[in-house]
């Protein structure tokens, strides 16, 4: 594959904590350090896609968004294709991955800034939201329907009652799973409507796609889910990730600096704000992909994120007024 590049001959290859949707290397090469990722997912891996995922990190890389945008090959391509995958050569950026923990206030303002420009910046670069639709189709307009979640409760439950040997996953699976139905019995009335404006946004915008060089931004990473989304949700995603605590809540206070300066960014009211937590609240209450990956795949590297993601749902329903008022104040 380096052949197809100006890079050099490699030294070393070392994997790089691996992701749970593609595989990463720090390469080493006569010419210097580099990121090889491998595209593995079969839905992000199609080389079309990834060029203009490539094409976009450039032009936001010329406006001043921190990326690390892809070299190009020899032929001035910048994904490899060898032995049917797909490749893609980036400089290699030090830094280290941050938690809304380890952040001070200014930088959760300053997170919510980054945010809030790179959709701005999106707006700027990429073809028109009416005109052209990303690979993957249009946003998803409608919300979850309580009807399948119930029966999709039900499924879960068996496969739990069905794993030998039991195990403490287990019982805290069994637990969740009951406490949502019963959650999801009194909110069925609160599912929201269709999703507001939308935009292009990063997709998977989370702490383990933001590399930090000292107290800065460094280069936001992994744009494999580019695409036309509802943008303010995209905004209380992210948050809902960097500022969950251990036992299953948000950091407020951050979570509160971190939404005005997207607003301000992002040009977003307070409204759409609203709009937004309602929507994540309920995609939240209705969302089982990790119990999914344990008992539908046996995919088990999602598990250490479940106790307090799942802990989250029940807090944010008796807390949300709370919530809602962070991203709105």
């Amino acid at each position: 594959m380096l052949r197809q590049y100006s890079a050099g001959s490699a030294l070393t290859c070392e994997p790089v904590g691996q992701g749970l949707l593609n595989r990463g290397y720090r390469l080493r090469t006569t010419r210097g350090r580099y990121f090889l990722k491998h595209h593995f997912d079969p839905d992000t891996a199609d080389p079309a896609a990834i060029a203009r995922q490539h094409r976009a990190t450039q032009r936001l890389a010329d406006l001043g968004v921190p990326v690390a945008p892809a070299l190009p090959r020899r032929d001035g391509r910048t994904v490899a294709v060898v032995g049917g995958h797909a490749y893609a050569l980036h400089p290699w950026v030090d830094g280290g991955h941050r938690h809304g923990g380890q952040l001070t206030a200014g930088q959760c303002t300053r997170l919510g800034g980054l945010l809030g420009a790179v959709h701005a910046c999106l707006e700027r670069v990429m073809p028109p939201k009416g005109r052209t639709r990303p690979a993957a189709g249009p946003h998803p307009v409608h919300s979850a329907d309580p009807a399948a979640t119930f029966a999709l409760i039900d499924d879960l439950l068996a496969r739990v009652r069905r794993h030998r040997p039991r195990d403490a996953f287990d019982e805290l699976a069994r637990h969740r799973l009951l406490e949502r139905r019963s959650l999801l019995e009194r909110h069925a009335d609160r599912r929201p409507p269709p999703g507001g404006p939308v935009g292009w946004v990063h997709g998977d915008f989370h702490p383990f796609n933001l590399l930090y060089r000292g107290d800065a931004p460094a280069a936001i990473v992994d744009w494999d889910r580019l695409g036309v989304q509802p943008r303010a949700e995209e905004a209380v995603r992210a948050a809902a990730i960097f500022f969950l605590r251990p036992e299953g809540t948000l950091d407020l206070a951050k979570a509160g600096a971190y939404a005005r300066a997207y607003r301000r960014a992002a040009g977003a009211t307070r409204a759409e704000l609203a709009a937004a937590v309602h929507r994540v609240w309920w995609e939240r209450l209705n969302d089982f992909w990790m119990l999914r990956w344990h008992y539908e795949r046996g995919d088990t590297r999602a598990d250490p994120q479940f106790p307090a993601a799942s802990a989250l749902v029940s807090w944010w329903t008796g807390e949300y007024e709370a919530v809602c008022g962070a991203f709105t104040g």
